[in-house]
């Protein structure tokens, strides 16, 4: 089942996608949430409930997809929690390729960095060096904490793409990654979530890849991962306890911008940018200067 947020005329709304259309759950049930994190609170992470109200749905609940506003599939999310240097290939490619990581790196992202699926990144006034990151993007289902690699997959809600827009000058003012990764609208979240049971378990074998303008700029697959998706849940919840409508960021593949020789490239206004996961569908995004 594919879960869309998006912008109705009343407000904020959720929709399941079918074919060329969505259905408007609003307006099926008024009572159901607008926000698809508060919705996986009441029902204990069970979209079910969802699929059930889209059955039953009249045809005025029906609109066509072409045309939507989209929203963040989760508009209030919790934590963003971000892994780096999750595949080998991009790690040689940077600052730490001598120095392989023996655990995830973690970081993390604020809700204001930012945009849906449609809506335009934007470059900011102070840096050209604007790069892209293909993610997959894992949403948390059910309340979690010292996960094993058994159970590890129960919590899982469903899975998103990602762009994890990164201002490389500041990100390497210094030691810490974070002011570089949280720009104001520089990273992408959507289209929507597709739920866990519609893929491989623990998103295995997807092939990823980003498009600048068109071109592949990066392409891989999610076997690849160093800290796959039950190892990093596992490590994560030895800390943190995840709650229902956290976001995860899984990790980029090799091909970012920074590393292309023999000059880098950087987005900048006009362009489009893509990243599409089998299985999940496409996240499409212009870029515009702030």
């Amino acid at each position: 089942m594919k879960i869309v947020a998006f912008e109705g005329q009343a407000g904020p709304r959720l929709g399941v996608v079918e074919g060329d259309q969505v259905i408007d759950l609003q307006a099926v049930d008024s009572k159901v949430p607008s926000d698809l994190g508060e919705f996986l609170r009441k029902t204990n992470g069970d979209t079910k409930p969802l699929a059930d109200l889209a059955k039953g749905a009249p045809a005025a609940a029906r609109k066509p997809l072409a045309g939507l506003k989209y929203s963040l599939p989760v508009g209030r999310p919790g934590k963003i929690i971000c892994l780096g240097l999750n595949y080998l290939e991009h790690v040689k490619e940077g600052s730490q390729r001598d120095n392989i990581p023996k655990f995830p790196t973690i970081f993390m992202r604020g809700l204001t960095s930012l945009v849906p699926h449609g809506e335009p990144i934007i470059r900011p006034q102070v840096s050209e060096t604007l790069d892209y990151e293909a993610e997959l993007i894992l949403v948390v289902g059910k309340r979690a904490k010292h996960l094993t690699p058994a159970d590890a997959t129960f919590c899982i809600a469903g899975y998103s793409c990602g762009n994890e827009g990164s201002v490389r000058e500041y990100q390497r003012k210094t030691t810490q990654w974070d002011m570089g990764k949280n720009f104001d609208r520089t990273g992408g979240f959507g289209p929507w979530l597709v739920t866990a049971d519609e893929l491989p378990a623990a998103a295995k074998g997807l092939k990823i890849e980003s498009r600048l303008n068109g071109t592949v700029m990066q392409s891989d697959n999610t076997d690849n991962m160093m800290f796959p998706v039950v190892e990093m849940l596992v490590y994560i919840s030895q800390g943190m306890t995840l709650e229902p409508g956290d976001v995860i960021f899984t990790g980029t593949p090799s091909g970012v911008g920074h590393a292309r020789k023999p000059n880098p490239v950087w987005m900048k206004a006009g362009d489009t940018v893509e990243v599409e996961i089998q299985g999940i569908g496409t996240l499409r995004n212009p870029i515009a200067n702030e």
